[in-house]
């Protein structure tokens, strides 16, 4: 049996930045940004979508081979990652998927992940607040 210990990141010595501004500012500022990129290419809406999507997948295969290399299983690289690599791959899945959101829903894209994550918790966590399930006519 594992026993987990919580880790506390270390004082950042970059000064002020994005995690002093809310979250989702920062990640609507990076939407913008991508979206503005993509716009300039001329990629429209669903294929600029399609490629944020991909990304979440990069960066899903970014973790998994980081976890390979934390772990030393693949004989050719030995031990080529840390965990402290695999941590920064995953916060990296997160920031794509939540960029992704942003991207695709733009107005509301905070109270949709509020909404799904409800969701998500009344059906895996025993006891959920009722307040906190969405009602079924809740609009998607």
């Amino acid at each position: 049996m594992t026993t987990r210990t919580k880790q506390t990141p270390p004082p950042s010595a970059a000064g002020p930045g994005p995690a002093e501004e809310d979250v989702w500012e920062t990640i609507l500022r990076l939407a913008r940004r991508f979206d503005a990129h993509e716009d300039a290419r001329g990629l429209d809406q669903a294929e600029q979508w399609t490629l944020q999507v991909l990304k979440i997948a990069e960066e899903t295969g970014e973790a998994s081979q980081a976890v390979i290399g934390a772990r030393g299983t693949n004989p050719r690289k030995g031990d080529s990652h840390t965990w402290q690599d695999v941590l920064a791959e995953v916060a990296d899945v997160i920031i794509t998927g939540m960029v992704a959101l942003a991207r695709m829903r733009p107005d509301d894209a905070e109270q949709y992940l509020r909404r799904q994550l409800a969701a998500k918790a009344a059906k895996f966590l025993p006891g959920a607040p009722a307040a906190d399930r969405p009602s079924p006519k809740e609009p998607a």
